[in-house]
């Protein structure tokens, strides 16, 4: 099913390029199970944790559980973006690691690019990656001086990574031409990428390393072990275990991660553990040549504008724009309406968007395809990784949308700490004490209002430095309330 404005797609273009259509679900859970890793979340969170930890110990009897098909969620639906680049502001990481741990966490995602890159040579995985870098586009003095000083915090924190520089507006038109743009901000580490490719080869290369994927089986809570209790793996080891509850039956193991990123508000007890804020997007039909040629872009960058409630954007390898930004930001009780259409409101913002960024050259162009989905966002916007050995409960998330390569560093992490290995990788600054967590977020209907509010403020605030290209009180409000 094709989509035009109106916004009916329930699947993103990622998948639709597979066959128009979501894949048929793999055999659900059969029943109840013992296991030594329940891995709860067939996205990449998930798969990468699975394939790191049968690389390390081919011994280790390792299930994927989801509630959909592998890639259903964020995975699938993203930006397509592989960035060099972890959420949270470089002081935060300071704060959490010192300057050396923050240094440590920055080569880290950086190198992740490279690990990435390598296994999806080695597996076969076709996802179009294209390591072009990526441009953060300033478009009015007021985004260039946010832009510049976002550049200078990022040296003094030594978040400044080799390569970045700043292109002045005629370098930038070199590569793409922007109207009005003041300037750029270049880093080259990142890489564009079909994303539904990578998640889908991704678990086949799973299920080849040994794993098990069940689909269609409904995750509803994860319970920590019960002390005095044991279970048996049928190869001499025993050890307390931790549960996961779900619609197809229990599955006991010793350690149970949750990998369910912006759905973790459908297990029991974590409706305030991550906000699901909703993002959306759209690609348009293949560009003429004409086209092209008037806009500029022939390289494989990713594109980011300079404003407060950014668009980011792709040229796909098919020769589209694929551009996406916020739309209804989150909804009460932290649902989502991730199967609905996209808003006509939405739709008509991200078009608006996108001419804003690139101007007269995509007036007329058709917009095929509509859709949305969630991310996970922590109370403190920072992402994190934790492994509790008294529970044998362990996590990763809160990648506030930037999690594509993110979730490749978590999966690894996850897998040293799960078999109890002291690495340069559990020593990152992201990985939490046991016992220790983020702060939650407030209860709704504080939630609700918070987050609508502070999204009304941003946009409010970005309309007003539109129009008079000066700083917006509403901006500064906006984003001291939401404690980024």
């Amino acid at each position: 099913m094709r989509t035009t404005e109106d916004g009916t797609a329930p699947v993103s273009h990622w998948f639709a390029a597979l066959g128009d259509r979501m894949p048929e679900p793999r055999s659900p859970l059969p029943g109840d199970l013992d296991v030594d890793v329940c891995i709860v979340g067939g996205g990449f969170t998930g798969l990468w944790t699975a394939h790191a930890l049968r690389r390390a110990d081919p011994a280790l009897d390792v299930l994927v559980v989801e509630r959909d098909v592998c890639g259903f969620g964020a995975s699938g639906r993203n930006g397509g973006w592989l960035q060099g680049h972890l959420a949270g502001d470089p002081a935060t990481w300071r704060a959490r690691g010192g300057a050396a741990g923050a240094a440590a966490m920055q080569r880290a995602i950086v190198a992740t690019l490279d690990e990435i890159e390598c296994v999806v040579a080695e597996e076969g995985i076709g996802c179009d990656l294209d390591r072009g870098g990526t441009l953060t586009v300033a478009q009015s003095a007021v985004e260039l001086a946010r832009l510049r000083a976002a550049a200078d915090r990022a040296r003094e924190h030594g978040a400044w990574h080799d390569g970045d520089r700043w292109l002045e507006p005629d370098e930038l038109t070199a590569r793409i031409a922007i109207p009005g743009a003041r300037g750029a901000w270049f880093s080259p580490d990142c890489a564009r990428l079909q994303p539904a490719r990578l998640v889908r080869g991704l678990a086949q290369a799973v299920e080849r390393a040994g794993a098990r994927i069940v689909e269609g089986t409904a995750a509803t809570e994860l319970r920590p072990a019960v002390r005095g209790r044991a279970v048996g793996d049928g190869r001499g080891r025993t050890g307390a275990p931790a549960v996961a509850v779900t619609d197809r039956g229990v599955v006991r193991a010793r350690w149970v991660v949750r990998a369910t990123e912006g759905y973790t508000a459908t297990l029991r007890g974590q409706r305030r553990a991550l906000a699901p804020i909703n993002s959306a997007m759209v690609v348009t039909a293949p560009l003429e040549r004409e086209r092209w040629a008037a806009i500029g872009w022939r390289g494989g960058e990713t594109v980011l504008d300079g404003g407060v409630l950014y668009h980011y954007l792709q040229r796909t390898a098919d020769g589209r724009i694929a551009i996406g930004g916020r739309g209804v930001p989150y909804r009460c009780g932290s649902r989502s309406d991730r199967e609905g259409p996209v808003p006509t409101r939405t739709v008509a913002q991200l078009r608006a968007g996108l001419r804003r960024l690139l101007g007269p050259a995509v007036d007329g162009v058709a917009i095929e395809r509509a859709w949305h989905g969630v991310l996970g966002v922590p109370r403190d916007w920072t992402p994190a990784v934790a492994a509790d050995p008294a529970t044998g409960i362990a996590w990763a998330g809160g990648y506030v949308g930037e999690g594509v390569a993110a979730s490749n560093l978590a999966g690894r992490t996850l897998a040293d700490l799960l078999r109890g290995s002291d690495t340069p990788l559990t020593r990152l600054p992201w990985v939490l004490a046991p016992g220790a967590a983020p702060p939650r977020w407030e209860p709704e209907p504080l939630r609700w209002g918070g987050i609508r509010g502070v999204h009304a403020l941003l946009a409010g605030g970005q309309a007003i430095e539109r129009r008079r290209d000066r700083p917006s009180r509403l901006v500064a409000l906006g984003e001291r309330l939401a404690g980024r």
